[in-house]
């Protein structure tokens, strides 16, 4: 449950974690809400030399209006395979509002960095997995590689985004409820009622390098150029073990990454799959370079499952579409 592009799992997840309704904080529903993508097929410019993709200019270190961002980098490297011209479709807004306010208004046709297998969508062959991990001082020898390590002694303060598997991790562990206000204090306490609000992901990495957090937990991409550039400070370590819940269900914690497009747009995904296996190496040098770590590629129909998986939950807990899933 990568919730760069949906928050959808998360409110659905906090609603299952299997604690008693005293432990488990009532979500704040986001409005405007982002509904699931409905627009199908081709547009003008996927049927066009132009690779027109949607980004946000608030993602960094994915996506920034300077392209410096390593998805804008994969995006130009997988436009010159295809032969075709790279354009954006800029969108000042996170990235959750891609698939709405881009996609399904066919103003744009592809989305970088997304769940493979999301079901709402037309998803490539992934081409890179990875991790949430924790972010630590190298001077402080953590070598936490399970959740359960967030919940050892002297760790108390935890820099996490808001909408993440990360509060549940730190439920399981008894360490959410002292948490809270540091956590809040990271978006000057504003209330989540009717804005979305989250917490930088640079953010997360300096409240660990200024001694304000003991650990930050988050998708290794989101952090990892920030843990490069603190030249050792940091430790980036990948959580290897998945998140089983008291209900029964699994909450996973490695993502593999895929394009997407609309359902219906195969010809364009046929482009797509050809210019990823043709650039492959090149994709993996990007990856690289930006520090983050990557796991072997799991089998396509094993993504697809924990994407059903995913809107399953969500669906019969009743939630009615308060965030859009696009990171992705």
């Amino acid at each position: 449950m990568n919730t760069r592009f949906s928050i959808i799992p998360v409110l659905a997840l906090l609603a299952s974690t299997g604690l008693s309704s005293a432990e488990t904080p009532k979500p704040n529903i986001v409005a405007p809400a982002p509904m699931p993508a409905t627009a199908t097929g081709p547009s003008e410019t996927s049927e066009s030399g132009t690779l027109k993709v949607c980004a946000s200019t608030k993602e960094a270190p994915f996506s920034t209006a300077d392209e410096d961002g390593f998805e804008n980098r994969i995006a130009a490297i997988l436009a010159k395979a295809m032969g075709r011209e790279l354009d954006y479709q800029w969108v000042d807004r996170p990235a959750i509002y891609l698939v709405r306010d881009g996609l399904d208004k066919k103003t744009c046709d592809v989305l970088m960095g997304v769940d493979s297998g999301d079901d709402r969508l037309l998803t490539s062959e992934p081409y890179y997995r990875s991790a949430y991990a924790f972010v630590s001082e190298a001077s402080d020898d953590f070598s936490g590689t399970r959740w359960q390590d967030a919940g050892g002694d002297g760790l108390s303060r935890f820099a996490t985004r808001l909408y993440s598997p990360a509060g549940t991790m730190l439920k399981y562990s008894g360490k959410y409820e002292d948490n809270l206000a540091y956590l809040y204090s990271l978006i000057d306490f504003k209330s989540r009622r009717n804005q979305y609000l989250d917490v930088p992901a640079d953010r997360l990495v300096q409240e660990v390098r200024a001694g304000n957090a003991d650990l930050a937990i988050a998708f290794a991409p989101e952090v990892a150029r920030y843990v490069k550039q603190s030249d050792g400070k940091l430790r980036l370590s990948l959580i290897e073990n998945d998140l089983e819940l008291q209900n029964g269900q699994t909450v996973d914690l490695q993502y593999s990454q895929s394009i997407a497009t609309r359902r219906g747009d195969d010809e364009l995904m046929k482009e797509i799959n050809e210019a990823l296996a043709a650039s492959r190496e090149e994709i993996a040098a990007v990856i690289a370079e930006e520090g983050i770590p990557s796991l072997p590629l799991a089998d396509a129909s094993d993504n697809d499952k924990k994407a059903e998986d995913h809107a399953s939950n969500a669906e019969t807990t009743g939630d009615d579409g308060a965030g859009e899933s696009a990171r992705n």
